[in-house]
């Protein structure tokens, strides 16, 4: 065997570990969901993200005001919306307009019994209400006067609406990772991969012995 093709079957079977480390994929990271009340204000004929926190926004006469319980992936603005429209006429058009005061349209969606906390039970049907509230009054002070009872915790986050969940607030969820050779991980792509570097190590040393006998 010539030291040129010495140096070609050398410089084969250096390459296999170097495949190895480029084509086996590397664990999948865990995401985090987060379970809680998201706040929407339907604006446009759609709903759209609340930038403020109830505690400080204050919606003006007309307004309709959303809510959502969900299993959230960032825990923003791609939560899922109420699922019923914020029609205002549709929800306060029996509420007279009163001097000093304003109606505003709430929409509480308890979400889906994927989206409950563990033992909680099937969550309650959606509900809608119309709040008759000062003039002042923040999204907050609506809930509180439509649908109590609410519940925050120690840092003012609202954990609770109608006295649901019972527990919990704002938690992550860490959901599993992708199962074993799934295309998500790449798994699936193992098998192939070691089989190819067998036939590649199998080939040259057959090559090599061949090249020899010569």
């Amino acid at each position: 065997m010539t030291a040129a093709l010495r140096r070609t079957a050398a410089a084969l079977l250096a390459a296999v570990p170097a495949a190895l480390l480029v084509l086996v994929p590397a664990a999948p990271a865990q995401a985090a969901d987060y379970r809680y009340w998201s706040f929407w204000k339907w604006s446009g004929g759609a709903w759209a993200y609340q930038q403020q926190g109830p505690a400080v926004y204050v919606p003006a006469d007309g307004s309709v005001d959303g809510w959502r319980f969900a299993l959230s992936p960032d825990g923003g603005r791609d939560a899922a919306r109420p699922g019923a429209a914020g029609d205002f006429a549709a929800l306060c058009g029996a509420t007279a307009a009163q001097q000093g005061r304003k109606r505003v349209a709430v929409v509480l969606d308890f979400g889906t019994p994927a989206d409950a906390p563990k033992g909680a039970g099937t969550p309650p049907a959606a509900r809608t209400a119309c709040a008759s509230v000062p003039a002042a009054a923040t999204s907050a002070e609506v809930l509180a006067a439509t649908v109590p009872p609410l519940r925050y915790d120690s840092a003012g986050m609202l954990c609770a609406i109608a006295g649901y969940p019972r527990a919990g607030c704002g938690e992550a969820v860490a959901d599993a990772p992708a199962a074993s050779g799934s295309p998500s991980d790449g798994g699936g792509l193992l098998g192939p991969v070691l089989g190819g570097v067998l036939v590649l190590l199998l080939g040259t040393g057959a090559w090599w012995q061949l090249r020899r006998r010569r």
